[in-house]
């Protein structure tokens, strides 16, 4: 008998066969709130940067605060899934995310939006492991859970996709705060059908929750994640860099460690024995690092350089959402027939050649090639988010599928916060680097201009329209500049991270 087999949920209405779809579709509902919320505030960026006044700083942690949060916490939530149950879970970070989303969504500074994104991420951590691995016990059947998964995956992929679209169009009628505002009826259906249509599950032997582990893998993640984000931003010139480095460094092996010793594991590390498992994790890692980085700051070059509103801006990003729903639907088939090794190169690949288009990208581009670009790099994160999850879940013991699931969207989190940690630092350096002032600016108007193109915006306002115009035209050029430099070096991670999961899928020579 297998350890699978050893436990499997209580039968419930949820099991019969026209409930299962109809609960699957419960668990696509949160992953979409989920993920729009990950990338909804894009378009808002400018109208926060006018309202709020954030530094260039708080910015980027406005971006990125989280999706570190999230990061930090998924390993500890996916496991605490598996003990207490993953739909008792999933209810309380529905609960606590609309709780969260109503206090950004009047946030009256930079502090406090940086704040309640971060308790968005606590509540998003609770949720995302809680779906995934729900799927693997609504779905017994490894054809079904393919479909199953790939249906989760288009959604997931999808949100992220349409969250500008749905940024632009509250936008257009209504204050940033609006986007937050969206999550509060959405997330009162799915605490009603959720607690109706959902079954419950856990790990029928978990063991204690080591407090200990929780403690070490958030401080890890989240102080080497720190220290790259800085150190990007600012060098290594501060102590703080270098002391959270080698602390966060430090804190993840004495976490690996501990799991070797342990009875029962916050996180099974073993895991990554299995050369599918580690392929996925990687794959996930990477696709994210080289997209969001990049994609965080597409959304202000269509709006302040192109002179597009929120809600055109949406629009334009419109063949990601088509590429990622397409791929994600198809990735069960294609794996299929040319094998998971071929279809997650395919989709590295692809991401990496459609990002490499985009460091040649100019003020005046034609939009058709920007189409393109981004329905490739909507199908390559699609494929490649979908296959990495199936990847995951079938490696894993279904017992443990919570923590191993959690796993799979840490390396999503983890990697759209590097992402903009990294190639975002790139950028505001290339455009800091190339933005130049006339003589006689208010020293406060000329740091604000230098830090973002948004404070560019607001500095030539203030100018004469002459000189105004050039200083403007200048910091867009430098911006472009700096997108494409950024582009560049993401492709270059996808095309290494590609070659990188061929060798790890190579056949066993047993």
């Amino acid at each position: 008998m297998s350890t699978t087999s050893l436990h499997r949920p209580t039968r419930t209405a949820a099991h019969r066969p026209d409930r299962r779809w109809i609960a699957l579709g419960v668990l696509v509902l949160a992953i979409v709130l989920v993920a729009i919320d990950a990338t909804v505030l894009v378009l808002a960026i400018p109208s926060i940067t006018e309202t709020l006044r954030p530094s260039s700083t708080q910015l980027l942690w406005i971006g990125d605060i989280y999706s570190f949060v999230l990061a930090g916490l998924l390993v500890s939530m996916g496991s605490l899934s598996d003990r207490i149950g993953r739909k008792k879970l999933l209810m309380i970070g529905t609960a606590a995310f609309g709780a969260a989303s109503l206090v950004a969504a009047y946030a009256p500074g930079p502090g406090w939006l940086i704040a309640a994104r971060a308790l968005l991420g606590v509540a998003g951590a609770t949720i995302m492991p809680s779906t995934l691995s729900l799927i693997r016990s609504l779905f017994p059947d490894a054809r079904e859970r393919g479909t199953a998964i790939g249906i989760w995956g288009a959604a997931a992929t999808a949100g992220a996709a349409a969250g500008p679209l749905v940024g632009g169009v509250l936008l257009e009628h209504f204050w940033w705060g609006s986007v937050f505002l969206l999550n509060l009826p959405v997330m009162a259906l799915l605490l009603v059908l959720g607690g109706w249509l959902l079954p419950e599950s856990r790990d029928p032997k978990p063991g204690r929750w080591d407090l200990a582990s929780v403690l070490l893998s958030m401080f890890g993640v989240i102080a080497v994640v720190y220290a790259i984000k800085e150190a990007a931003a600012h060098g290594v010139a501060r102590w703080d860099v270098p002391t959270a480095a080698v602390l966060g460094t430090l804190a993840l092996v004495v976490f690996v460690r501990r799991q070797l010793r342990l009875a029962t594991p916050l996180l099974d590390v073993r895991l990554f024995a299995d050369r599918r498992f580690t392929a996925a994790i990687l794959g996930a890692l990477v696709a994210l690092i080289g997209l969001a980085g990049v994609v965080f700051f597409i959304s202000q070059y269509l709006q302040l350089v192109r002179g597009y509103s929120p809600l055109k801006a949406g629009l334009a990003e419109m063949p990601a959402f088509a590429g990622a729903v397409v791929a994600s639907m198809l990735c069960a088939r294609l794996a299929r027939r040319a094998g998971a090794r071929v279809a997650l190169v395919v989709g590295l690949l692809a991401m990496g050649l459609a990002m490499g288009v985009l460091g040649w990208l100019q003020q005046d581009t034609a939009y058709l090639v920007l189409a393109g670009v981004f329905t490739v790099l909507g199908a390559g994160e699609g494929l490649v988010y979908t296959l990495s999850a199936d990847l995951v879940l079938t490696a894993a013991p279904e017992e443990k599928s919570g923590a191993a699931s959690a796993v799979s969207e840490t390396a999503y989190e983890l990697g759209t916060a590097l992402g903009i940690a990294l190639f975002g630092s790139v950028l505001t350096a290339v455009y800091a680097h190339g933005v130049g002032l006339p003589a006689g600016v208010d020293p406060e108007l000329a740091a604000r201009a230098r830090e973002s193109l948004g404070g560019a915006v607001e500095a030539a306002a203030t100018l004469p329209a002459g000189v105004g115009q050039v200083m403007l035209a200048q910091a867009r050029e430098s911006f472009v500049h700096g997108l494409g430099i950024a582009a560049v070096l993401a492709a270059g991670l996808l095309i290494a991270g590609a070659v990188l999961a061929w060798f790890l899928l190579r056949p066993s020579r047993r």
